[in-house]
């Protein structure tokens, strides 16, 4: 039976999420291997939430090296156990650490890589929305074992209860991942809000907050969303830019994606039109971005969404 390769990056708190999006993509080629590598005494925990995903077989590499040598090292282990158990395919989370890692390795083993991937098919056809989202490609790795990055919350993952088996394999690195060492680290400052880029639900707002922000996340904070922004808006002062959605911010795909005050302009949208479910609320009836929205709303935004939250409010206590 075929077999597909994930990459579980434990370093990025969201081992069960992470592991669930890219196992569902992998069921659909074959068996599911999940590669976790981690600190030395910390994979129990963290294959406990594996098993919240369709994956067959866990491969635990535990070290204290991969914090010590960083993305050098996750690429030359991951470049060995390809080597050694010749998957179908390698799949990793579309992040900047898991695209530097994907790159490192698809360089070690000569094959071909994809980024950015928001589809891989049961014959491993990616599926990339490109050029500002104006195009959609369908690719396939046409060298070597194909390794693609899937972007977060690009897939629903299946909700399945799992029993893999768990090899241990051991750790050694080639001097040459050993150049670089880390010596310290400052995590990033996050508040209670989802990650931009994981999260289910984005409430974003444009030009037409007019720098109030208020609005936008008490209706995020009453859907257990994150906040974003137009680039017009963070250029403007009125957010931080790490908060912003678009061609040069970030780019989301959750279920649902709010744009309030966003007048859609070709550069915003290539952030967010891979979103399953676009509502749209602008006081403009011609604005771009109502061409995209599933759902829209023609209207103030200081009268619409404080209505909208009300609702949801109101939804939450019946």
């Amino acid at each position: 039976m075929s077999s597909v390769l994930i990459l579980v990056d434990y370093a990025d708190g969201k081992v069960a999420k992470t592991a669930g999006e890219l196992a569902t993509l992998a069921k659909r080629v074959g068996s599911v291997s999940a590669l976790l590598l981690c600190k030395a005494g910390e994979s129990g925990p963290l294959i406990e939430q594996l098993k919240s995903a369709p994956i067959d077989s866990v491969i635990v590499g535990e070290s204290d090296l991969f914090a010590t040598h960083g993305i050098a090292a996750l690429a030359e282990v991951t470049a060995n156990v390809m080597s050694e158990k010749s998957p179908q395919a390698l799949l990793i989370s579309s992040s900047a650490r898991g695209k530097e890692i994907a790159a490192r390795v698809a360089v070690r083993t000569n094959s071909g890589l994809i980024t950015d991937a928001i589809d891989f098919s049961n014959s491993m056809i990616a599926t990339q929305s490109v050029f500002g989202g104006s195009f959609t490609v369908h690719s396939r790795v046409s060298h070597g074992t194909p390794i693609v990055t899937v972007r977060p919350s690009a897939v629903e993952a299946e909700a399945v209860t799992s029993s893999p088996s768990v090899e241990n394999i051991s750790i050694s690195l080639s001097p040459t991942s050993q150049l670089t060492t880390i010596t310290s680290v400052q995590p990033a400052v996050k508040g209670g809000r989802p990650e931009l880029t994981e999260a289910k639900i984005v409430v974003s707002g444009g030009r037409g907050t007019n720098g109030d922000f208020a609005p936008i996340e008490a209706f995020a904070d009453s859907l257990g969303g994150a906040v974003g922004a137009s680039r017009a808006a963070t250029d403007a002062g009125w957010y931080p830019h790490t908060h912003q959605v678009g061609q040069t911010g970030k780019t989301v795909s959750p279920q649902l994606y709010i744009a309030c005050g966003i007048s859609g302009a070709i550069q915003h949208r290539a952030g967010m039109q891979t979103s399953k479910t676009i509502v749209a609320i602008n006081k403009d009836p011609e604005a771009p971005i109502f061409d995209l929205a599933d759902f829209g709303v023609v209207g103030d935004l200081f009268a619409v969404v404080p209505q909208a939250q009300a609702a949801v409010a109101a939804k939450k206590q019946s």
